[in-house]
């Protein structure tokens, strides 16, 4: 895994290796910390590296953190001025994943939110494929259920609510699956491991609403308005039963790390024809021309660094 040579650590850049915390944080005892994923695209022919909708990013962000309690003077422009020093003091030229956090630094032990040092930090990976089988993805129903609303919420990216997704992802792999799909406390479908979900259902395109459990994720607000601006499709948002996956024509996944991840077969059961569909292949043709700043159209979701 190539990491960055520095990282953003107690209001400066730094050296990775200085970076670190001590064992008796909060943060890293209670899981009291929320962070966002945010992706880099290098496009070789404009030398230029594209984040992608850092703004909206951030914005989760802070709306995350607010949930968690946190105290900040940082709004969405002062962290994304932090992202691009950061990004340019390493220089990178090749496909990135950023990791912002934030997080409870006081050292000890106390469950409690109110009354603690709240910290930022932020480094910088080199990309790496998120699901290997990204346009074939057999996946199963999770016998695990999504986290609830007033539970953790799951709208907010917070650090220990993802043990959730660590205990899907792995009984998933560990059983031969890619992924998984999640229910909700209610049966419905919320989302898969660490990515929303669509079915394309008698050529309308479907996906759960906020309310149901599920982080509101950047990549599927991307896809909606995409689906509906280019494709001309229509686009719902409302609960989905599980067997409705079943007999629908195409199936994905989306998210920042996952991008848009087609789903094929669902517990050895096929998918339409068993292969990635001709809407799913559109739209992660058109969402990869507008990640790496090829599409002029969606030019202002990108900030060239």
């Amino acid at each position: 895994m190539d990491l960055s040579k520095h990282a953003f650590f107690e209001g400066k850049i730094v050296p990775l290796a200085d970076a670190n915390i001590n064992i008796a944080t909060h943060g890293f005892l209670y899981g009291t910390a929320v962070f966002g994923g945010m992706r880099g695209y290098w496009n070789e022919e404009k030398k230029h590296l594209f984040v992608f909708r850092p703004y909206d990013h951030f914005r989760r962000l802070l709306h995350s953190a607010r949930m968690l309690a946190v105290q900040t003077d940082y709004d969405e422009e002062s962290l994304i001025q932090l992202m691009l020093d950061l990004l340019r003091t390493d220089n990178w030229q090749q496909d990135i994943y950023m990791r912002p956090t934030f997080y409870k630094a006081n050292l000890g032990i106390g469950v409690k939110l109110h009354d603690l040092k709240d910290e930022f930090c932020m480094f910088v990976m080199a990309y790496e494929k998120y699901v290997k089988n990204d346009t074939n993805a057999h996946v199963t129903v999770s016998s695990w259920r999504r986290i609830d609303d007033n539970v953790i919420p799951a709208r907010g990216k917070v650090a220990g609510a993802y043990v959730n997704s660590a205990l899907i992802k792995t009984d998933a792999n560990r059983a031969g699956f890619d992924e998984a799909l999640v229910l909700d406390n209610n049966g419905h479908l919320s989302e898969g491991s660490a990515m929303n979900i669509f079915m394309l259902r008698d050529g309308i395109l479907v996906t759960p609403p906020i309310t149901d459990n599920i982080l509101e994720g950047i990549t599927r607000r991307s896809v909606i308005e995409l689906a509906r601006n280019e494709l001309g499709l229509a686009v719902v948002e409302r609960s989905i039963d599980r067997t409705e996956v079943l007999i629908c024509e195409e199936m994905f996944m989306t998210g920042t790390a996952a991008q848009i991840t087609a789903v094929t077969r669902v517990d050895h059961r096929p998918i339409g024809a068993g292969v990635m569909g001709p809407i799913t292949t559109r739209l992660r043709d058109m969402y990869e021309d507008v990640l790496r700043g090829r599409n002029r159209k969606y030019e202002h979701w990108n900030l060239a660094v």
